[in-house]
């Protein structure tokens, strides 16, 4: 069944932009809690915890050319500092979250009480790490980069077996990604496809991602995700990161996606009164082509249609042939609930309606 917690949860994706700098990530936390208060949302900043010194082949400690590797040593944190952060992260009024990308990453998840743990795309096939996440029995948000439909729906049956909250974000791995590549359609797909459970959005685009997040909330996406990074000490921010500027105008967007999408869409909407008074006033009223008399019977070639509708005046819908004039009405005078008799006019909720109604 889909948790309440996934629903309009926005993931604020750190990663290693922290730089192995506790004093940096501190800032990050900070500078982006104060976003999330403003605009009132419900928030996640999400760390990355590996066990480095064993994550690492041995060979490779030492001055890899390999970027991912070089990456992963350089920011290395230590985990009492991430203790710091997440303690942040809750001073800050958001829930903690991390992506752990090995067993013992997943324990120190646990440690913590982690309110999330995520599955990054690169890790959806490796059943090691999703049991050992699924034994921590905590809500878990997956992304689909690179995915097939067989790991999917692996991967959702494995957590609605286990009865554990679970989310799935459509993504493209690609970083950054053009527009073109976003494939925003598949959100369709996976609403449909697994209808009980909260889809999301976790993006990387460079461009503006204002409209990819309004079309993906349009499509049925209620959690999203992006990465973030500050401009600060000369450190180059990512193409595929936001700052806490953009982060604003992305959760000022997400409103006005709510705002024009309105209701769940699960039902007919009920239109307000303004509106059923607005087209009112644009219906045809019937009105007598010449005098007619007490007793006639009244067809198409008695009456013309035309605006204004007045009070009291049947209109368009309501005439249906064969109403008898119970009273005389002139020619071009509007043709009254009370100058005939018809079923309308022995409804007596429908005439106090009629009479309401028009000028």
């Amino acid at each position: 069944m889909k948790h309440n917690l996934f629903n309009h949860l926005f993931v604020l994706e750190l990663a290693n932009n922290h730089w192995g700098s506790l004093e940096r990530g501190l800032k990050i936390v900070n500078d982006y809690a104060s976003v999330v208060r403003f605009n009132d949302m419900k928030a996640s900043i999400k760390l990355q915890f590996r066990d480095v010194d064993n994550f690492v082949h041995p060979e490779f400690r030492e001055n890899s050319d390999l970027r991912y590797v070089d990456k992963t040593l350089r920011t290395k944190l230590s985990w009492e500092d991430f203790g710091v952060l997440l303690n942040a992260v809750k001073a800050g009024g958001m829930l903690t979250m991390s992506t752990p990308f090995d067993e013992a990453s997943v324990a120190k998840c646990g440690e913590y009480d982690l309110d999330i743990v995520k599955i990054a795309s690169s890790d959806i096939k490796d059943w090691f790490l999703i049991e050992a996440i699924a034994d921590l029995k905590k809500p878990v948000i997956a992304s689909s980069g690179g995915s097939s439909l067989k790991d999917l729906d692996d991967l959702v049956n494995f957590f609605a077996k286990r009865n554990i909250p679970f989310a799935l974000n459509h993504c493209v791995s690609l970083y950054p990604s053009e527009d073109n590549w976003l494939e925003l359609n598949q959100i369709d797909f996976l609403v449909k496809r697994y209808p009980d459970i909260h889809i999301g959005f976790s993006t990387h685009e460079y461009n503006s991602w204002d409209y990819s997040l309004m079309i993906a909330y349009a499509k049925g996406a209620r959690t999203f995700e992006r990465h973030i990074d500050i401009d600060y000490e000369n450190v180059p921010v990512s193409p595929y990161c936001s700052l806490p500027e953009q982060i604003d105008q992305w959760f000022r967007a997400y409103k006005k996606a709510q705002e024009m999408c309105g209701g769940p869409g699960v039902e007919k909407r009920v239109p307000s009164k303004a509106e059923v008074e607005y087209l009112e006033a644009l219906v045809r009223g019937v009105y007598a082509k010449r005098d007619l008399s007490e007793g006639h019977v009244l067809t198409e070639d008695d009456v013309y249609l035309a605006i204004p509708l007045k009070k009291g005046q049947i209109s368009c819908r309501e005439f249906r042939r064969g109403e008898i004039i119970t009273s005389l009405v002139k020619a071009n005078e509007a043709i009254n609930i009370n100058n005939i008799n018809s079923p309308y006019s022995e409804n007596s909720e429908l005439t106090k309606a009629i009479m309401n109604r028009g000028v």
